[in-house]
């Protein structure tokens, strides 16, 4: 049987978590991201940058905890599906560490990075912006591993879900569909960085859709869903 109480703090944490992240992330300065020295200036001029990714790690970790929480919600201890469950419990914990290296490389040492790079005399500034540059490349990276293990978490998830029906397995066709566009992005940004802006903007216009969709119809199931009968209860 599925873990009540343990599913709808699961959705719960989802919902806030990817709701609350997808308002804050509005407030991060925009632009074409691939070109570094307008981006890399607008970095540089915000004054509340670094506490904007400290938030947004915060709002991540509660959208990853709630995964997490389903794994154990789902109760699956025995079979391949069993492993499934702890394996998407493990990649959760991942991609949430991963975040957390994301945020520190993008929300600290870039901004330093950039700060240092404006600032430079300019015979440094060469140096400083190559530096920056660095910095950028390996969030690239961590940013690519991040959203492979977030996409392997909701796959391991849905096929669970879809595997034993523990709750209505159409949550988990549009789970493991959500993941398809973050898989996506993880190669792209791998391999391209953030140079495709539109493409990125696509596929994040897919996946948040999708996320939502499962996430809420979870969190209206879980809030549904009766206590079961306790042995010897007798009707009334």
């Amino acid at each position: 049987m599925v873990d009540r109480s343990s599913l709808r703090l699961s959705a719960t944490l989802v919902v806030i978590g990817e709701v609350l992240f997808a308002i804050v992330t509005l407030f991060h300065p925009d632009g074409d991201a691939n070109n570094h020295p307008v981006v890399f200036a607008k970095y540089a001029s915000d004054a509340s940058y670094e506490a904007l990714h400290v938030v947004q790690f915060v709002f991540m970790a509660v959208l990853l905890l709630g995964l997490f929480v389903l794994s154990f919600a789902l109760n699956v201890r025995s079979g391949a599906f069993g492993w499934m469950d702890r394996f998407a419990a493990v990649s959760a914990m991942v991609a949430l560490a991963l975040y957390g290296g994301i945020q520190a490389v993008d929300g600290v040492a870039l901004k330093h990075a950039v700060d240092a790079w404006v600032n430079a005399p300019e015979a440094e500034k060469a140096t400083r912006f190559a530096s920056a540059e660095t910095v950028r490349w390996l969030e690239w990276g961590m940013n690519s591993y991040q959203l492979f293990m977030f996409a392997l978490a909701l796959i391991l998830l849905a096929t669970v879900i879809v595997g034993t029906a523990r709750v209505p397995r159409a949550i988990g066709y549009l789970m493991g569909l959500a993941a398809i566009p973050m898989l996506v992005q993880s190669l792209v940004i791998g391999t391209e960085g953030f140079s495709v802006p539109l493409l990125a903007g696509s596929l994040s216009a897919v996946a948040l859709p999708l996320m939502l969709a499962w996430s809420i119809w979870l969190l209206i199931v879980a809030w549904r869903m009766k206590e079961p009968d306790q042995p010897g209860q007798r009707p009334t």
